[in-house]
């Protein structure tokens, strides 16, 4: 297993290690599980928007169609 070294400013390390205390676990175990369940649920929704983008274009065939129109209705608000 490899180690990093991560800067964190201090009132953000302070709230990981209440809460790696309330469950019970290390600093370390903590930010290993946050960024395991945060990849896996980007990856998640990325399966879906890719899902939606194909469920979308399999009536367009070859390169024509509204290509730029369907990016633009696809496109996640922000």
């Amino acid at each position: 297993m490899a180690k990093v070294m991560v800067s964190l400013p201090d009132d953000l390390l302070r709230a990981v290690d209440v809460e790696a205390d309330r469950r019970g676990t290390t600093r370390s175990g903590l930010l290993r599980e946050l960024a395991e369940e945060t990849l896996r649920r980007r990856s998640a929704h990325r399966a879906e928007r890719m899902a939606e983008i194909s469920h979308r274009t399999e009536a367009i065939m070859g390169h024509g169609g509204n290509v730029a129109g369907l990016v633009k209705s696809t496109r996640p608000e922000q």
